[in-house]
């Protein structure tokens, strides 16, 4: 949601290199660094590396050991996607955005989240229970039914004066053409952003679109 933050693979990358170049530093200081470099450093050139050394031992102590309160200090607050193809009895996070087709059947789920790297994005609370949700809806061979369930959250989480809104479960009887947006759009009002990133849905929130903010202290970890 935010183009300045680095990818997982980008950060691995960055500290694959770090850590190759840390544990060689070790291993010189132990002596045992390729004798090939070794015989290349002598007199002031040797000094600088030492001090180089022990400047990286210093930055990557601070950096590794950083306090898990500090380290997991914030995360996002955003609605979240989730689906279960048909037949399924458990939600799966979506890898896609809704413009994608949906099978009759299956069981869309959005919800209202909180999620960082120590704090995973919950799914739905209602089971995405296909017979369930559209027992009263009959099928037809010129439409097909989607179940869904939107969950706006938990006030733990929610933005400054609102409130969460009551969770909607129903059954979407749309075209056989319809995608996941569509389905959504038959039930509740969409605000998106130009991405096409849902902000807000039925008005929830109000204006804010997939923020950074601290984590809740009702999700922080205690030891």
């Amino acid at each position: 949601m935010d183009g300045s933050r680095q990818t997982p693979a980008e950060v691995c990358g960055v500290w694959s290199t770090c850590l190759r170049d840390f544990f060689f530093l070790i291993s010189y200081s132990r002596g045992t660094a390729p004798c090939e470099t070794l015989s290349h450093l002598r007199g002031p050139t040797a000094m600088k590396f030492k001090a180089l050394l022990i400047s990286l031992l210093i930055l990557s102590t601070s950096i590794l050991f950083i306090p898990q309160s500090q380290a997991a200090g914030k995360g996002w607050r955003y609605w979240g996607y989730f689906q279960a193809a048909p037949g399924a009895t458990k939600w799966t996070a979506a890898m896609t955005g809704p413009t994608v087709d949906i099978a009759d059947g299956a069981v869309e789920g959005w919800s209202f989240v909180f999620s960082s790297d120590d704090v995973p994005s919950l799914s739905p609370k209602v089971k995405p229970n296909f017979a369930t949700i559209c027992a009263g809806v009959k099928s037809d061979k010129d439409t097909k039914r989607i179940g869904l369930v939107i969950e706006y959250g938990s006030k733990a989480w929610a933005p400054k004066g609102e409130s969460p809104r009551k969770t909607i479960t129903t059954c979407v009887r749309t075209a056989k053409t319809s995608q996941g947006i569509d389905v959504l759009g038959q039930a509740t009002k969409i605000r998106a952003d130009s991405s096409g990133l849902i902000c807000g849905l039925g008005g929830y929130p109000a204006k804010e679109c997939g923020v950074e903010i601290p984590t809740p202290k009702a999700l922080v970890k205690t030891k």
